[in-house]
């Protein structure tokens, strides 16, 4: 299945009231994990697109290319959990983590990039992300983590790194 980059799901409109009101990170009715997907490379959200929809209970709700338009779609989507680049257009995907974490836990948010520096890591994990992986070694490893956030459904609120140390060592 074909997921716009922009457009938001067909029953958005019949939906809105029920989404802006739930609050972010809150367990849903039907125990899925909503995931939202912000990267500027068509390619990398096609291939994630397919991984994540061979995993059972987990879907995607929306993808955005640049910063304003995934900050806007998080807003109102309120997913579980967001898998995010670095460099995208107009910004950057630190912009987005701040204003996704701003107002509290949110979701819980992968940096998915091919600058995986120590500086970056370290800027990441400060504000918020609760993984950090390089798109060039790492990219595999998103299955293994979504089985483990559906399994274990650990507030962020109670450890904000809980993943961070039990998957992603110190480099």
């Amino acid at each position: 299945m074909a997921y716009p980059k922009t457009k938001l799901p067909l029953d958005f409109r019949t939906d809105y009231a029920s989404l802006v009101s739930k609050p972010m990170n809150s367990p849903r009715s039907n125990a899925k994990i909503n995931v939202f997907i912000a990267d500027d490379s068509l390619i990398v959200r096609e291939h994630l697109v397919t991984m994540i929809e061979e995993l059972a209970g987990i879907e995607i709700v929306g993808q955005a290319e640049n910063v304003a338009e995934a900050i806007s779609a998080i807003r109102i989507l309120k997913p579980d959990a967001v898998i995010l680049d670095i460099l995208m257009p107009g910004g950057s995907g630190f912009k987005v983590l701040q204003n996704i974490k701003q107002a509290g836990a949110g979701p819980m948010v992968i940096i998915l990039t091919n600058y995986p520096y120590p500086v970056f890591r370290q800027k990441c994990l400060q504000a918020g992300a609760d993984f950090f992986l390089d798109k060039s070694t790492e990219f595999d490893q998103i299955p293994e983590l979504f089985e483990r956030f559906r399994g274990t459904k650990v507030s962020q609120a109670e450890d904000p790194q809980w993943v961070v140390r039990s998957i992603i060592p110190a480099r």
